[in-house]
């Protein structure tokens, strides 16, 4: 039954050509346009680690002076070095990380390559295993390596093609900024955008090349990346362990989500005691976020996505309106047609039956138009001069949904139509024949 009312259907279409061209194209415009602007949301939107983004927590603490102070006012959004490690000594979490992000000089033993600069991380030993990056070769650094300041590094996997052709380096020496470290680690892929654990260095792109223990790179006084908010002197001295300034991102891994109110509490009471110990001024003034509320808090999604967003949906909306009115003209052109059928027996389920097909398979026809027309749209997304501009891919939940939200359209654009063609009357259409 349904293959009868397909074949009606394209038979239909075959008499109406110049009627069902333009309702194939209205569909049309309005998927293309609003998968792209969607495709665009939810790759910027994105969890970018969901097996434990609820349970990953950026740490806000406030160390400022109390002048300026407002009730309610939020934190600084990195610590300072003095509160990083203190925290991070006191391993209150499953894991906790201190990190900040940097730039270094490679020193290839290639003779063929010249040296070169890339982005670095510094961070303590914990971060491999809270972020889950995974290893081609090697593993990351110990506890007792970050104590030691440890001269080890972990590179990525397109350093490791570049340098060593990616056989495994693990054991061999990498010379960065004069310096000689040895290779434990190979990472393999892994690009979590957006870069949620510092956002202070780039919402989106590339992750780092090299990563070596945070107290290494300060004691090299290796150059760093990112913003810096002091509030006091620092007589040149930013990076020291006591100077007034915020710097360094702190994230820690708590076992449940649950225990978030617990580790709260805990740097309340932290900031009550430095208050105590005349660091602090404020009152306590802490955060807590899980990475989702980060983003959120962070407004990762710049804001002219999501007013594209509504406007291609809103865009949408009018190529269905114009749709349900193709619609219209066309079956009541018919409803002699359908008197007719109604007369031989055909109910007005049937008829609406007909209809319905008749109007989801223009849709579907305008979904593989409309899904050309978003590769074209994305396409011009990514010669963007943005950050997040090569992300623009569609991916193949996107590609369901293009099909999903066609034939969902297209059915609703032709509902109306379709309920008006089954209350056709036959005596009038045979009267009238």
């Amino acid at each position: 039954m349904i293959a009868y009312y397909f074949r009606l259907a394209l038979r239909s279409f075959r008499r109406n050509k110049v009627l069902t061209a333009l309702m194939v194209v209205a569909i049309a415009l309005g998927i293309g346009a609003s998968m792209t602007t969607l495709t665009v949301f939810h790759v910027l939107s994105g969890d970018p680690i969901p097996s434990k983004s609820d349970r990953l927590f950026a740490v806000q603490v406030d160390p400022r002076p109390l002048p300026g102070f407002q009730p309610g006012e939020e934190p600084e959004d990195q610590v300072t070095r003095f509160d990083g490690e203190t925290l991070l000594r006191e391993k209150k979490a499953k894991h906790q990380v201190l990190m900040t992000g940097g730039g270094l000089t490679v020193e290839p033993e290639n003779s063929a390559l010249r040296p070169f600069d890339t982005d670095a991380r510094y961070a303590s030993s914990d971060f491999f295993a809270m972020f889950e990056t995974p290893f081609l070769y090697g593993q990351g650094w110990k506890v007792d390596q970050d104590e030691g300041r440890g001269r080890v590094a972990v590179i990525s996997k397109t350093l490791n093609e570049k340098l060593f052709n990616g056989q495994n380096s693990v054991g061999r020496t990498l010379r960065i900024d004069g310096h000689g470290f040895n290779i434990i680690g190979v990472m393999d892929e892994w690009n979590p955008n957006p870069h949620f654990y510092d956002l202070e260095t780039g919402r989106y792109g590339d992750s780092e090349d090299i990563y070596v223990p945070f107290a290494t790179a300060i004691d090299l006084k290796f150059g760093r990346n990112g913003n810096m908010n002091c509030w006091d002197n620092t007589n040149g001295e930013e990076t020291a362990l006591n100077a007034p300034c915020t710097w360094l991102q702190y994230w820690v891994e708590l076992a449940s989500p649950g225990d978030a109110a617990g580790y709260k509490a805990y740097l309340e009471n932290y900031s009550a005691q430095q208050k105590a110990a005349g660091r602090f001024q404020r009152p306590a003034n802490v955060r807590l976020r899980n990475v989702m509320e980060w983003l959120d808090y962070k407004k990762v999604v710049p804001s002219d996505v999501r007013l594209q967003r509504w406007l291609a949906l809103g865009f949408l909306l009018v190529c269905l309106i114009n749709t349900v009115g193709l619609l219209l003209a066309k079956f009541l052109r018919r409803s002699g047609e359908i008197g007719v059928r109604r007369a031989l027996g055909a109910s007005r389920g049937q008829i609406f039956l007909q209809s319905l097909i008749e109007a989801g398979t223009v849709g579907l026809a305008g979904g593989v138009l409309g899904l050309g027309l978003a590769m074209l749209g994305l396409y011009a997304v990514r010669q963007q001069p943005v950050d997040y501009a090569k992300l623009a891919q569609l991916d193949g939940q996107m590609l369901l949904l293009t099909f999903g939200l066609t034939l969902i359209a297209s059915l609703l654009a032709g509902f109306l139509p379709a309920l008006r063609a089954m209350q056709v009357t036959p005596a009038i259409q045979l009267k009238s024949q």
